[in-house]
């Protein structure tokens, strides 16, 4: 009896919903409503990102907030990252990708997956495609993850579907 009862309340939640997405469709229909508001000029088409923009890759600048301003990133879009190779004067980086929001949060980069080293910013830079819809978590894990846990190098991507 109680799955029961649960199946008819689940039933009525999804008739509700498809009735509130049927009559704004019909709402859109009959007027000039645009629900494209959201989507960035040329949506459909992928664009190359490069990270930080003019700032590229490097410490101390903080990425969490430059991809809240520079998105919403969609599938199939690059992420370039740019950084100098080591020298005497800039610190190595390189690009980590991190399992899940809680390696992110504690910059635990034990599961964490290598994608680009400290040789392979330099140039074009390093490009990283965003194939998948699913959240991405990026970080610096140079000098023993110091870069990402000062909280500034390192951003989540979470892409949207054309």
């Amino acid at each position: 009896m109680g799955s029961l009862v649960f199946s008819g309340k689940a039933l009525v939640l999804i008739l509700f919903i498809m009735s509130i997405l049927a009559i704004g469709a019909m709402a859109n229909k009959e007027s000039n409503w645009n629900y494209d508001w959201y989507r960035h000029q040329n949506a459909n088409q992928p664009k190359k990102v490069v990270v930080g923009g003019s700032e590229n890759w490097h410490f101390g600048f903080n990425y969490t907030d430059w991809a809240l301003k520079n998105g919403p990133f969609y599938l199939g879009d690059t992420l370039v990252f740019n950084y100098d190779p080591p020298n005497n004067t800039t610190f190595p980086h390189s690009v980590y990708l991190l399992p899940n929001y809680w390696s992110f949060l504690k910059c635990d980069l034990r599961w964490a997956r290598k994608i680009a080293d400290v040789n392979q910013g330099g140039g074009q830079g390093f490009e990283f495609v965003l194939r998948r819809w699913q959240p991405y978590y990026f970080a610096c894990g140079e000098s023993a993850g110091f870069h990402c846990r000062n909280g500034t190098m390192k951003f989540p991507v979470m892409p949207l579907m054309h």
